[in-house]
């Protein structure tokens, strides 16, 4: 696929060949990324570690690993944790990567979603934080331009169109940070190829209210860090693109976060993949240059993303709920969803009490299976279906909307409301309608009407944080401890009322136990009402 050279006769007519030239400012600074629980001792002892799981690979690192999930080997690709290593060792990982892991039908590493990944990180690598040595040693860089030039090309021609999304936001932020890293013709075509798919991404994945369209806390995280690194590299023309999209999103950002500083795991979103909210906020505050308090917004009492579909409340005394009234993302790119409308997350005093089960990892297994399920979300349960029908790893067959969502902030608090079909295939054609209203004396009160034309099977589930413990349960009264203070739970109806234990998923690869409260009713025209009261 040749390499990435410019061409010039000296003035004896001899043609010669030279780097490129790095088109960066000399005191650029990229934000690291995530290097998850890896440190440069533990990777030089040929230890790596992603997803809470730690196998042993040599150093250089062994490219080819069939046997272990495909996300794992997709972040041996991806190269960030060569952030944490000094320049001596990342050379010597990143030539052992070009001489041994080379491109075939086999080669996870080429596939063009880690492709992207991995030339992110090492231009920001070698022309930013190892800049000076990169430039000293002549052999490393005619190897490394000529196998970005290669990676580069092939990405060009395997863009990820037949996925979209996220991955095909990752290709064009690649090429445009790539183009953007050189002098030359064919750095000027990487640019225009990725500025052209940003251009077009932005207005479709980052919503009006600034939230990104496949509505996961974690993988908005990750489009906020891409924005700021494109603005990072001094490129006007990726400055002016960007710039008013990023501050959205940080802003929305401060909405998804919980007082213990982390992100809601509301759809696939777990903690430790991506920067934390404080980090990327910093970051993003510093390159805009501003002291606006709202950027990333922190304002107390109710809230919205209303064409996410996420609405809340927060106070200054650390607590926080936020609410799902919303689609389960766009039509043709739904795997990242879960069942899991109207489920909700609530903190109180700055600990999570109600929870999203989280994500355990992307297999097609139990445990996946059970993390996009209804079963595990704060919701209603008919038949023991879920609301979408989820297959496989990311696919979504049948699935459910949600109708007449009516938002309503007050002084005190909000009520929402919305109705949703997503069990209208079932016999009966039951509909579920929900109604929040919280108010700021730490009273949520939830009501739950189910209507079929035949009778159904319905549960109510309260996922409780591990760290809550369960004190008494009087006939239909729960009372419940956790590490600030205590709550109470009434359920209200002519329902049954039991424990079940179950497992909260707050990071890939971890699995914890917990409880979670069952409230089971039947019939064809059903009323339930809990409200949680803060003691």
């Amino acid at each position: 696929m040749g390499s990435y050279f410019e061409r010039y006769e000296t003035t004896n007519g001899q043609a010669v060949m030279e780097c490129p030239s790095c088109a960066w400012p000399q005191d650029i600074q990229f934000l690291t990324p995530s290097i998850q629980n890896n440190s440069a001792r533990t990777i030089r002892d040929g230890s790596l570690c992603f997803l809470n799981r730690e196998e042993n690979v040599g150093f250089p690192p062994k490219w080819h690993w069939p046997q272990l999930p495909k996300l794992w080997q997709y972040n041996l690709h991806y190269f960030e944790w060569l952030w944490d290593l000094e320049y001596e060792d990342a050379k010597a990982a990143v030539l052992d990567w070009i001489t041994n892991h080379r491109l075939g039908k086999s080669a996870v590493g080429w596939e063009s979603y880690p492709t992207s990944l991995r030339l992110m990180n090492w231009c920001a690598i070698f022309w930013g934080k190892f800049r000076e040595e990169t430039a000293a040693n002549r052999a490393f860089l005619e190897r490394l331009l000529s196998s970005i030039y290669q990676q580069s090309e092939w990405l060009i021609r395997h863009l990820e169109t037949h996925l979209l999304g996220n991955h095909y936001f990752e290709n064009g932020a690649a090429l445009a940070f790539v183009g953007s890293c050189f002098h030359g013709e064919q750095a000027f075509k990487w640019f225009n190829c990725g500025y052209r798919i940003l251009q077009r991404q932005i207005f479709e994945q980052i919503l009006s209210d600034g939230m990104h369209f496949e509505r996961s806390p974690m993988y908005h995280c990750r489009i906020i860090y891409l924005l700021a690194m494109l603005i990072n590299t001094g490129n006007q023309q990726l400055g002016d693109l960007v710039k008013k999209p990023l501050g959205k999103m940080i802003a929305a950002l401060g909405l998804l976060t919980h007082p213990d500083s982390r992100i809601a795991l509301l759809n696939d979103s777990a903690f430790g993949i991506y920067n934390p909210p404080s980090q990327l906020e910093s970051y993003v505050r510093n390159l805009l240059n501003s002291n606006n308090s709202d950027l990333c917004n922190i304002t107390k009492g109710p809230f919205a993303l209303p064409e996410a579909g996420y609405y809340g409340f927060r106070d200054d005394e650390g607590t926080y709920i936020i609410c799902d009234a919303a689609r389960i993302g766009p039509d043709y790119i739904p795997g990242h969803a879960h069942a899991d409308m109207f489920s909700f997350e609530l903190s109180l005093k700055g600990y999570r009490v109600i929870v999203d089960s989280g994500v355990h990892d992307y297999e097609v297994n139990p445990m996946r299976r059970y993390c996009r399920s209804t079963k595990a979300h704060n919701t209603v349960e008919i038949d023991g279906q879920d609301q979408c029908e989820m297959w496989a790893a990311f696919r979504v067959a049948r699935r459910g909307r949600p109708y007449n969502v009516r938002w309503k902030p007050t002084q005190d608090g909000f009520e929402l409301s919305a109705w949703h079909d997503g069990y209208k295939r079932l016999k009966g054609s039951p509909v579920h309608y929900r109604k929040f209203n919280w108010n700021k004396s730490g009273k949520l009160i939830i009501k739950d009407i189910i209507t079929a034309s035949k009778p159904q099977s319905v549960i109510s589930r309260l996922h409780l944080h591990p760290n809550c413990k369960i004190d008494q349960i009087k006939a239909s009264t729960v009372w419940v401890t956790y590490p600030e203070g205590n709550f109470r739970i009434i359920f209200s109806g002519n329902g049954r009322l039991s424990l079940e234990g179950s497992y909260y998923y707050p990071e890939f690869g971890v699995k914890i136990s917990n409880k979670t409260l069952a409230f089971s009713f039947s019939g064809s025209n059903i009323e339930i009402e809990f409200q949680i009261e803060a003691l």
